[in-house]
């Protein structure tokens, strides 16, 4: 995924995106940018763990934090396929709420917009993607790489069209 425009427009949209969402109300134009950083985000990451082998890969200067405060706190998820009921019911965003909040500070951007692939054997599509916030990418993401989840998609490099194929959701 492209960024529109040049340099200034970057900057620009950088700047915008880093207002708190009070600033903006319902602004289409707001909504649209966050979504192409978003898709960016999902297709960089996606292309990461198609070329380096995810279980070598370090996401944050945190990882171990956050891989052990994930696993202790919700040790039974079942990361490899996740059911929207446990990233956004309201029991679950109860239980999400205190982890996410302790990055705060921590993590830069902890609670952006991000997409999350909910089968990780399969990519970015509209039926299997879901807007979470970027600390629960991470958690997610880490325990998928340290657990083996993701091997899949690495596996899958060796196939150009299985990973062209990957992001036609977004173009």
């Amino acid at each position: 995924m492209r960024a529109a425009g040049g340099p200034g427009e970057a900057a620009a949209a950088a700047r915008a995106l880093s207002l708190p969402a009070e600033a903006y109300g319902n602004d289409p134009g707001v909504e649209a940018l966050w979504a192409a950083r978003a898709a960016q985000h999902a297709e960089v990451y996606y292309n990461l763990i198609s070329s380096v082998e995810p279980s070598r890969l370090r996401l944050t200067r945190l990882d171990e934090r956050i891989y052990g405060d994930f696993r202790r706190l919700f040790g039974g998820l079942r990361v490899d396929r996740l059911d929207p009921e446990e990233l956004k019911s309201e029991a679950a965003k109860a239980k999400w709420r205190p982890f996410c909040l302790q990055f705060e500070g921590l993590v830069e951007d902890f609670n952006f917009g991000t997409l999350l692939r909910l089968d990780c054997r399969h990519g970015y599509t509209e039926e299997n993607s879901i807007l979470v916030t970027r600390i629960q990418f991470f958690a997610i993401e880490i325990a998928r790489n340290r657990e083996g989840c993701n091997d899949v998609v690495y596996n899958q490099r060796s196939d150009p069209t299985a990973l062209e194929m990957q992001f036609l959701f977004y173009r």
